[in-house]
């Protein structure tokens, strides 16, 4: 699989610079945690699910998380396991099926075990679990269990904790929460493929929704645990994990209140003013806004509830013909021991060690997302991905 891998060649290579990498399920962790991109959440009840999973991916998603936890009932928990297994079972039995990247979210630890022995020779399919309400406590057991099983099965399981828990968002409590999750995931290191933000839950706990036009980050609460979170478990000098952005939870616009925050000039440069309003309409405008926001504090990535929200975070976590250049500068051999240069576009200045990680991380991000075109912006790879 490999992002933007729905289009056609020759319009990737009319986007793209430097075109995103291949990968497999079995590619190295580190390649793994920066490709997830849009990871598309999907109830595990649906009854055509194997069908609804290669449909994303022939559309361009590459990770997706199969919901035994909040989407659905408490009475349906059997029946979705159930269906797992049969959905499973049914895309192991198709021999050109090129499903995603594939992780269960649980509920109990026990459930980890139970399904890998319940799915069989199909586990193949499986690249891990997601972990709910994660904390030292309550997270190990799921750790251990995880572990466990991917022993008995042979198979190699990632887990992507979610943290949401009230302790975490509690000022009084968060940072013994943190402390705790350090040492958790840090036990447990080579199995922790990305760590997920629960913002909803976070708004739960003080009766809060974030409006369409307002971003997690707008929401002061919700906006100093994602930096706590950052701060403590996204280090770039090796002991952080990839940290990745909240869900977007809406896909058409109610009655707006401000204006769209999508502006008109880069759309009219390439004729897509249909496009600009079409994403408004869909409050994409928000969607975009809290991508960017996502990047600016150290993550991502994004948590997915719609079909519509994929492509959006893949444009945008495409790196750009600009910043390839400055992070190819930077890393250059001949500048190990530092100083000041002027980048290649003449608009800012590249200081060689305060910007190496970020290079590091630009690079990795441009070889499983690709590097834009030299003329070639969001919007332009926003239109290329919608179906005509």
């Amino acid at each position: 699989m490999r992002h933007f891998g729905h289009l056609a060649p020759e319009v990737r290579q009319h986007l793209f610079h430097q075109e995103p990498c291949a990968f497999t399920a079995d590619s190295p962790a580190r390649l793994l945690a920066a490709a997830l991109g849009a990871t598309l959440y999907s109830p595990a009840t649906r009854p055509r699910l194997a069908d609804d999973i290669l449909k994303q991916a022939r559309a361009g998603v590459v990770s997706m998380v199969l919901c035994l936890e909040d989407s659905i009932g408490d009475a349906d928990v059997e029946a979705g396991e159930e269906n797992l297994v049969r959905q499973f079972a049914d895309l192991a039995a198709r021999p050109d099926a090129e499903p995603p990247l594939l992780f269960i979210r649980v509920r109990t630890p026990q459930q980890i075990p139970d399904l890998v022995h319940r799915l069989g020779s199909s586990v193949r399919l499986l690249s891990g679990f997601v972990l709910p309400k994660f904390t030292e406590e309550r997270g190990l057991p799921f750790l251990e269990a995880l572990a466990a099983a991917e022993t008995a099965s042979g198979r190699r399981l990632f887990a992507m904790p979610v943290l949401e828990s009230p302790e975490l968002l509690y000022r009084e409590s968060r940072v013994d929460t943190l402390e705790g999750i350090a040492r958790a995931v840090d036990k447990f290191r080579d199995r922790v493929l990305a760590l997920r933000l629960g913002v909803t839950d976070f708004c739960s706990s003080y009766g809060l929704r974030r409006a369409p036009d307002m971003t997690a980050y707008d929401v002061q609460v919700v906006a100093s645990v994602i930096a706590d979170v950052v701060n403590m478990l996204g280090r770039a000098d090796g002991t952080g994990f990839t940290v990745t952005g909240p869900v977007w939870e809406y896909f058409r616009a109610p009655e707006r209140m401000f204006k769209p925050q999508l502006r008109q000039s880069p759309f009219l440069e390439v004729q897509a003013v249909e496009l600009r309003e079409k994403l408004i309409e869909h409050a994409m405008d928000g969607l975009l806004r809290e991508i960017s926001l996502d990047q600016a504090n150290g993550l991502l990535g994004k948590t997915c509830i719609h079909p519509s929200h994929v492509l959006p975070v893949h444009a945008l976590s495409v790196v750009s013909h600009e910043e390839f250049s400055d992070a190819q500068d930077i890393l250059r051999p001949e500048r190990g021991g530092g100083g000041v240069l002027r980048s290649a576009y003449t608009n800012k200045m590249n200081e060689v060690k305060p910007h190496r990680a970020w290079a590091e991380r630009t690079l990795l991000r441009a070889e499983v997302f690709g590097v834009a075109g030299e003329d070639v912006g969001f919007v332009e790879l926003l239109a290329a991905g919608i179906p005509a």
